[in-house]
């Protein structure tokens, strides 16, 4: 069971590419660039969100990183 920070609150799934919105939560870059195309809130809270900046998430990417190394073929 992978960590919950490490799973996108969008589609449910370890993040690849994790980028962190406005509302400072953290989603799968091309799952939240999906959502912003259409919406201008925050898919967690709601609440609207001023900024459509992504900032990668590059601490993210690599805990995920060494936890699907220490997780392989288990």
């Amino acid at each position: 069971e992978p960590p919950h920070d490490f799973v996108c609150p969008i589609t449910t799934e370890v993040m690849s590419d994790p980028v962190m919105a406005a509302d400072g939560h953290s989603y799968e870059r091309s799952a939240i660039e999906r959502w912003l195309a259409t919406k201008s809130t925050s898919p967690l809270t709601g609440g609207e969100l001023e900024r459509s900046i992504l900032i990668p998430n590059h601490t993210l990417r690599r805990q995920i990183g060494e936890w699907h190394e220490a997780h392989a073929g288990r």
